[in-house]
């Protein structure tokens, strides 16, 4: 009888994808139809939880099905990013008119990362302490108490590894190896050879200019060919949308989240927060926030929905580069480097508001001046540290409570809300990276601002 209501489900979702489909053919923006496929997501997730109940075989043989769409589309995603940022990357310092443009770009883009990441841990402390978040006040169940002792044993193996030793990571020494992503800090080692490889070529154009000529015809072939391919599978985002959402609130536990309710609240505000600043920043540098707000959602969207910022770079970019009028290098280079280092939400909100939630059970005073400096800049430069190591707010929040001498199980707490409040983060870190592209665009005079302030120039104009 169960495998009955699990096909039943099953044509439901091809129904859906359907009806998506139906839209396209009626030229329903791209932004519609993302957004129409997480509410349906939302609604559908839901009544399933209601039906079945949490759990259920019916229900985890239903989300296993429509985790074929879901997933497979991040695979997808995953599977184009570095085809994408290589030759995206190549191509736009080949066509820089001068490579110390390049060392400015790349200055402008982890600067703002970084500097917005310092903001946002200070946002997370303020935050914390305006909610009076307190660690003391959260019980912790069984599943709480594994989660913290398996944060314990994460901790043991990144111990013996300095910040110093993190970095040097970045740097690739077996590029065929960065490639199938084997490594967490596998896109930024792509981006380094890919950075090289241009600088390469700038250098034989003087010289050998024929053999550089034929090179970049190579390279502008393969980006032609590797732009159709993110097209066609960018097409596929609203269906991968609609699934990821389902599964997502088909199994949150509302429970957990009635219960640490103030957290997820406090944690909210200060994303919109961030979110806020964010667009005071775009404000400051004469561009319209309303405007870059419109045409990044559908951007902020996905990346709500499939809790992927590395995910989410093949959007990202097309975004940056059709809708705003970011230039290449700048579009890539903000992307890659925004998914793995400088993350405003995951390694500054999330680290310092579990810092000041956590310090009271220890007998140390959140308030005090001293430990708000120290954590924020400790938050800051770990937010770099950290870059690319598996797990993200994980990892960034281990850091920083290890350094602060801060018990780490405690942050296991709240891992019932985790997913729920990932989702914002994810979607504020993706926002983060494209603040950063869109800056050192328009500060290096590469912004396209006609582009940037026509209301027709959106992501579907690839095609989509």
């Amino acid at each position: 009888m169960d495998n009955w209501f699990i096909l039943l489900n099953i044509v439901i979702l091809l129904a859906l994808i359907g009806l998506l489909i139906y839209m396209q053919k009626k030229h329903v923006s791209f932004a519609k139809r993302v957004f129409t496929g997480m509410g349906i997501g939302i609604v559908l997730g839901a009544l399933f939880q209601i039906i079945y109940g949490e759990g259920s075989d019916i229900l985890t043989g239903t989300l296993d099905w429509y985790g074929i769409v879901g997933s497979g589309y991040i695979r997808f995603l995953m599977l184009i990013v570095v085809p994408l940022v290589m030759v995206s990357i190549i191509r736009a310092i080949i066509n820089l008119n001068e490579t110390k443009q390049l060392g400015k770009m790349a200055a402008w883009v982890i600067g703002v990362l970084i500097s917005t990441t310092l903001v946002a841990a200070t946002l997370g402390v303020v935050t914390s302490l305006v909610f009076d978040l307190n660690a003391e006040q959260i019980e912790a169940g069984h599943e709480e108490t594994e989660r913290g002792a398996s944060m314990e044993e994460n901790f043991e193996s990144m111990e013996e590894e300095t910040t110093p030793q993190r970095i040097i990571n970045f740097i690739p020494n077996n590029i065929f190896l960065d490639m199938t992503g084997e490594r967490s800090t596998s896109v930024i080692a792509v981006v380094i050879f890919s950075v090289l490889v241009g600088i390469a070529t700038l250098g034989v154009s003087r010289k050998q200019p024929e053999q550089a000529e034929r090179f970049t015809r190579m390279v502008n072939a393969v980006f032609a060919i590797v732009m159709r391919l993110v097209t066609l599978i960018l097409r596929l985002t609203p269906f991968g949308v609609l699934a990821l959402m389902t599964n997502m609130v088909a199994t949150t536990n509302f429970a957990g989240i009635v219960q640490l309710g103030k957290f997820v609240i406090a944690s909210y505000v200060a994303l919109i927060v961030m979110v806020l600043i964010h667009m005071l920043i775009i404000s400051g540098f004469k561009l319209n926030p309303i405007t870059f707000m419109k045409k990044v959602f559908p951007v902020l969207g996905f990346a709500f929905t499939s809790r992927s910022s590395a995910g989410a770079i093949p959007l990202n970019v097309t975004a940056q580069k059709e809708a705003l009028g970011v230039d290449d290098g700048a579009a890539n280079m903000s992307a890659s480097f925004g998914a793995t280092m400088g993350q405003n939400a995951c390694a500054g909100i999330y680290p310092a508001m579990l810092a000041v939630m956590i310090a009271p059970t220890v007998g140390i005073d959140p308030t005090s001046l001293d430990f708000i400096v120290q954590l924020v800049l400790i938050t800051a430069i770990s937010s770099f540290g950290v870059a690319g190591v598996g797990g993200g707010a994980t990892f960034a929040a281990i850091i920083v409570l290890s350094s602060m001498g801060l018990p780490i199980a405690l942050a296991g707490l709240l891992i019932t809300v985790e997913p729920l409040i990932d989702m914002g983060r994810t979607a504020v870190n993706v926002n983060g990276s494209m603040v950063s592209g869109t800056v050192t665009s328009k500060v290096l005079g590469n912004l396209d601002e006609k582009k940037f302030n026509n209301k027709d120039a959106v992501v579907e104009n690839t095609g989509i």
